[in-house]
């Protein structure tokens, strides 16, 4: 197993940049999103229409949590990036955080099914990245040492006081546990938990094949050409958990967010069969507003034809048959 070296990495974005964004962006105007070029040619969204967020409200479902035993493969939107999975007879937990908030940012939509109900049945745990919206050490406390963990390199050791068995993946490696098969694939992203540990932990996405079906949960990542190359490289895609949101301002967040659009564009990349949106609604991460996300995905598949069907944008606590 080798080890993440990531020096040569250069970092997302420096405090210049956040103090631009955070201080001068509001007096000039410049966080308005910018189109993407390869987009222009679609029809123009009306931002204008989007709720704002002191009146949206993220759709919830209630779920009584028979996902949890039921055999049948299934997905469930805890929000955010964490979902279960289960797939191949194995319950996964995937990014979970069950947090009310971090930092000055508090959750907009409670978590869809409860904590320990989720960590009482999950056999594995996956984690694209350190970042503390998508690993938090409150909600994995409550799974302990019972379920694997497989984790990007140089992550274990985040984990060492839950004294579980954690496997570190680097890009393109694989493990196989009872009979399902994970891989680490690339993203465009970054790591941090301290400044001090900036890059020193790979992160990633997870394409998880079984005989059900195969799974993609790409993590935190910006649009980029390494899409193309999973097509290529895994077994076709069935579902594919894709980011549309914290994209605002452009300028800043290209590097490491995707856009709604982008998001549609890595789905046709990867040519899965169903793109899953995560990433949107339940923290206020960026500029754009809450409930902007999914209107312009929708905008942005009626305008290229994609059916509906295949567009999976889901309400808190909804589990889909797979």
């Amino acid at each position: 197993m080798g080890q993440f070296d990531g020096r040569a990495t250069k970092p997302a974005r420096n405090l210049g940049d956040i103090l631009r964004w955070r201080f001068l962006d509001p007096l000039t105007g410049r966080g308005v999103s910018e189109p993407e070029a390869w987009a222009s040619e679609l029809p123009a969204f009306d931002r204008e229409s989007v709720p704002d967020d002191s009146t949206f409200l993220t759709p919830r479902r209630d779920n009584d949590c028979r996902c949890l035993v039921e055999t049948q493969p299934s997905l469930t939107w805890i929000g955010h990036a964490s979902f279960t999975l289960r797939l191949g007879g194995l319950l996964m937990a995937l990014d979970p955080i069950w947090r009310g908030g971090f930092g000055p940012r508090r959750r907009h939509s409670p978590p869809g099914l409860p904590l320990t109900e989720v960590a009482a049945s999950t056999d594995v745990v996956l984690i694209s990245h350190n970042h503390f919206d998508h690993l938090d050490m409150g909600s994995l406390k409550a799974f302990g040492d019972r379920p694997l963990y497989v984790v990007p390199l140089g992550n274990a050791q985040t984990l060492a006081e839950l004294s579980a068995d954690v496997v570190e993946l680097d890009w393109w490696e694989s493990h196989e546990h009872q009979g399902v098969r994970y891989t680490l694939v690339p993203a465009r992203h970054w790591s941090m938990r301290m400044p001090w540990t900036r890059n020193e932990a790979l992160w990633g996405g997870f394409v998880i094949e079984s005989a059900e079906g195969v799974a993609y949960h790409s993590g935190d990542t910006a649009y980029f050409e390494g899409f193309r190359e999973i097509a290529r490289r895994c077994p076709p895609i069935d579902w594919a958990m894709l980011p549309i949101g914290a994209y605002d301002p452009r300028w800043f967040m290209r590097p490491q967010h995707m856009c709604p659009e982008e998001a549609g564009q890595a789905f046709l990349d990867l040519q899965a069969k169903h793109l899953v949106a995560m990433h949107w609604g339940t923290f206020k991460l960026t500029d754009e507003k809450l409930a902007e996300p999914p209107l312009r995905l929708r905008h942005w598949a009626e305008a290229r034809g994609v059916p509906v069907d295949s567009v999976w944008i889901m309400d808190v606590g909804e589990t889909r048959a797979l």
